[in-house]
């Protein structure tokens, strides 16, 4: 049995498995969804966001991209984060990059990488704002890991800066924006600790669309 016939016959065990604990679980789960996540991860296949985090269907919402990116010309990022705060309220967004993410790497390269020029465009910006921390850095692994780290920062901030965030925020103090970062050689889900209230206040002189 080749890979693509397992995805069928591991279907019918995870059935059997869900039914087995809650006679119940798909009736209650075609009601509908309340996530309280959204979650904004990288589209690598090695980073999949319900087993590293534990969540169950229904718990979070998910994206997935090359290098969780959050661009500001992205349709598709915009109408999830648009769904997920608008609609589904939830209570949290969160992107999660990863080290060892392939997409930054390239990003790092000085080479055409056809089509995904302009979105790998979105990183080497990144590594543009902070250029000077991050070539004072003489290790190039650790240059790699800190630039994830501070594209997912940057990409907290292009959540913060949407209308639709600030509109919700302003008028109930959620969602709320956190960084993380899954070590691939660990296992282990990282925490940035970004302060994204102190990162609103110091765009909204520019980025202010919560009025």
């Amino acid at each position: 049995m080749n890979l693509y016939q397992e995805v069928f016959e591991k279907n019918k065990l995870w059935i059997e498995k869900q039914q087995a604990t809650d006679a119940d679980f798909f009736k209650h789960l075609a009601e509908g969804q309340s996530p309280e996540v959204l979650y904004i991860g990288c589209s690598d296949s090695r980073v999949t966001a319900e087993d590293m985090t534990g969540m169950k269907p229904g718990e979070m919402f998910v994206h997935r991209n090359i290098a969780n990116l959050v661009p500001n010309n992205d349709n598709n990022s915009a109408s999830v984060i648009e769904y997920a705060i608008g609609h589904l309220n939830v209570k949290h967004v969160v992107v999660c990059g990863h080290y060892f993410c392939g997409g930054v790497k390239a990003a790092m390269q000085a080479q055409d990488l056809g089509v995904l020029n302009p979105w790998l465009r979105n990183i080497r910006d990144v590594f543009r704002l902070h250029s000077e921390e991050l070539n004072a850095i003489e290790d190039e692994d650790a240059r790699y890991n800190r630039l994830i780290e501070l594209n997912v920062e940057e990409q907290c901030l292009n959540v913060i800066k949407t209308a639709i965030f600030q509109k919700h925020y302003n008028a109930g103090k959620t969602p709320t924006v956190h960084g993380w970062v899954f070590d691939i050689k660990t296992g282990k889900l990282i925490d940035l600790n970004i302060n994204f209230e102190e990162k609103l206040k110091s765009i909204q002189e520019i980025y202010n669309l919560g009025k």
